[in-house]
C-alpha cells in the first residue's frame, strides 16, 4: 500500500528550512528600521511550526530509500507546497498581495521562472526584496538536486543518460542526495560570493549585488527594480552575461573538476554546443542592431550578448526594451527562449542535450532514407544512445509542444489576446520570466492578468520546472494503482 509519510517527512522538513530562511530578510528589514520585521517573525514562526510538527507525526516511518511512486510525489510536492509558505510574506507584508498574486510571484520564484506580478519595486522593503531574492537561489540549487538525483531515477526526457556520470542512485535517493548536495551547494555558494564580489565592483552597492548574485547564479532573473537590469548599464551585465552563462552549464562538470578532472567542462558536447550557440546568435543579433539600429558598436556587443544570454538561460533579466528591436530580434528571442541550458545546471527550458539528441536521430533516419540496408545507431559523446532514451527524449518534445498549445488555448479562453497567451505559455513551460507583448514583456509584468490565467501559469511554471512528466504522471490512475 501507498506510504505518503516518508514524503511528507521530507517536506516538513524543507518547510521549516524554509521557514529558518525568512529570519534573514527579518533581519534585513529589522536593521532598516522600516518596521517590517514582524512579517517575516510571523511568517516564520507559522512556517517553522508547521513544517516540525508535519516532519515529527512522520518521523516514525522515515527509511532508506523511496519507491518510485514516493519519488515522484516528493519531487512534485516539494515544488507545490514551498511556494503556499514562501507567500505568506507578500500577504502580510508591503505588498498586501492576495494569496493568488502572492503565491504566483513565490512558485515563480522557486521555479527561478522571474515571472511577477509586482510593480514599484524600487520601493519595496529590503526584507521583501531579498526574500525574492532568496527564493530564487533556493530554487535554484533544489533544481540541481533534482536535475542530478531525481529525473535520472526516474528516466524522464532522456536524462538516465547522465545518471551513472552524475551518481549512482539506485535505491539510495535519500542518503544519496544528501551527499550530492553538499558538494553542489559548495560550488553554488561559491559562484553566488563571486559573483556578487564581481558586483560590487562594477559600482553596484552591497545589498544590490547580494540579491542580484542570487537571482543571477539561480537564472532566476528576479531584480529589485521595475527596470530589471536597465539600471546597471555597462561592465555590470558582462558580469552577468559571464555568471549566468557558469550557472547553466552541468555543475556535474564543476563536482568533477573538483575531484580532479581539470577538463570536464571542456570535453562536454553540451558546453560546446551551448556557448557556440550563444556566441552565434550574440553575432546574429549585434549585426542587425548596427545595421538597423542605431548603436554604438560596444553597445551593441554588450546588449546583444547580455539579453541573448539571459533569455536562453531562462534568467529573464532585461536591460532594454527588445520589444522595440523588430519583428526579426523579436521572433528570435520567442525561439531561443525555448532551447534552455545544459541538463544538471540551473537553466531551465528544454535544454540542449535534448536538441542534440534530437538532431543524432533526425541524421541516423537521413542516412537510413538514403541507404536502407545499412545498420545506423545515433550517438551522444561517443555512446550509442538505446531506444529507450531516443523514445523517452521525443516523448518529452511532444508533450511540450501539446502542452504549449493546449495553455495556450486555456489562456486565450481566459481572455489573453493571441500573442500574450502563447508567449506566457511559453515563458511559463520553459521558465523564462518575460513574454512578449506590451503586457508581459520587458517592460511590463504579469500583474493585469487574470486570477484564473496566474493559476494556470503557476501550475505551468511548476510542471515546466519538473520536466512536465514528473508531474503529469501523478494524474494518471495506473500511478496511484502501482
Amino acid at each position: 500500500m501507498f506510504d505518503i509519510r516518508p514524503v511528507a517527512y521530507v517536506i516538513g522538513l524543507l518547510v521549516a528550512a524554509l521557514g529558518a530562511c525568512m529570519l534573514l530578510p527579518m533581519l534585513v528589514d529589522f536593521a532598516e528600521g522600516r518596521g517590517e520585521w514582524h512579517v517575516f517573525l510571523e511568517s516564520a514562526i507559522v512556517t517553522m511550526t508547521t513544517g516540525g510538527l508535519i516532519a515529527l507525526a512522520c518521523a516514525n516511518r522515515v527509511q532508506e530509500g523511496l519507491t518510485i511512486q514516493q519519488t515522484f510525489l516528493l519531487t512534485t510536492g516539494v515544488w507545490a507546497a514551498l511556494p503556499v509558505f514562501g507567500a505568506m510574506p507578500f500577504v502580510l507584508g508591503a505588498t498586501e498581495a492576495s494569496f493568488t498574486d502572492a503565491y504566483f510571484e513565490a512558485m515563480s520564484g522557486m521555479t527561478t521562472t522571474g515571472s511577477t506580478v509586482f510593480s514599484g519595486l524600487d520601493d519595496l522593503p529590503k526584507g521583501l526584496l531579498l526574500w525574492r531574492g532568496l527564493l530564487q537561489w533556493l530554487g535554484g540549487v533544489g533544481i540541481i538536486v533534482v536535475a542530478m538525483v531525481f529525473l535520472p531515477e526516474l528516466r524522464v526526457g532522456g536524462m538516465q543518460i547522465f545518471r551513472s556520470e552524475a551518481f549512482e542512485t539506485m535505491g539510495k535517493i535519500l542518503p544519496r542526495a544528501t551527499e550530492i548536495s553538499s558538494s553542489i551547494s559548495t560550488i553554488y555558494i561559491t559562484l553566488t560570493l563571486f559573483c556578487a564580489i564581481a558586483y560590487i565592483f562594477t559600482g553596484m552597492n552591497a545589498f544590490d549585488a547580494t540579491v542580484h548574485a542570487m537571482t543571477t547564479v539561480s537564472t532566476g532573473g528576479f531584480a529589485n527594480y521595475d527596470a530589471s537590469f536597465g539600471v546597471f548599464s555597462g561592465p555590470a551585465e558582462y558580469v552577468a552575461s559571464v555568471f549566468m552563462i557558469l550557472a547553466a552549464l552541468p555543475f556535474v562538470r564543476y563536482v568533477q573538476m573538483m575531484n580532479g578532472n581539470n577538463r570536464a567542462l571542456l570535453h562536454d558536447s553540451q558546453v560546446i554546443a551551448f556557448v557556440g550557440v550563444i556566441v552565434v546568435l550574440s553575432v546574429v543579433t549585434t549585426i542587425t542592431l548596427l545595421t538597423v539600429f542605431p548603436h554604438h558598436p560596444e553597445q551593441a556587443v554588450r546588449e546583444a550578448l547580455f539579453n541573448i544570454t539571459s533569455i536562453i538561460s531562462g534568467t529573464g533579466y532585461s536591460s532594454v526594451d527588445y520589444m522595440k528591436w523588430g519583428a526579426f530580434l523579436v521572433a528570435m528571442f520567442f525561439f531561443i527562449g525555448l532551447i534552455g541550458g545544459c541538463a544538471g545546471s540551473t537553466a531551465c527550458s528544454v535544454k540542449i542535450f535534448r536538441y542534440q539528441l534530437l538532431f543524432a536521430s533526425i541524421r541516423v533516419q537521413l542516412r537510413r532514407i538514403r541507404d536502407p540496408h545499412g545498420v545506423f545507431i545515433p550517438r551522444y559523446e561517443g555512446r550509442p544512445i538505446g531506444p529507450e532514451v531516443m523514445s523517452s527524449v521525443m516523448s518529452f518534445f511532444v508533450f511540450f509542444v501539446v502542452s504549449l498549445g493546449v495553455l495556450s488555448v486555456v489562456l486565450s479562453l481566459l481572455g489573453l489576446d493571441f500573442i500574450t497567451a502563447v508567449s506566457a505559455a511559453a515563458t511559463a513551460l520553459a521558465n523564462i520570466g518575460p513574454g512578449l507583448g506590451d503586457q508581459i514583456g520587458p517592460a511590463g509584468n504579469f500583474s493585469g492578468l487574470s486570477d484564473g490565467a496566474k493559476w494556470v501559469l503557476s501550475f505551468a511554471m511548476l510542471a515546466g520546472r519538473l520536466e512536465l512528466l514528473v508531474v503529469f504522471t501523478l494524474f494518471t490512475i495506473r500511478f496511484w494503482r502501482g
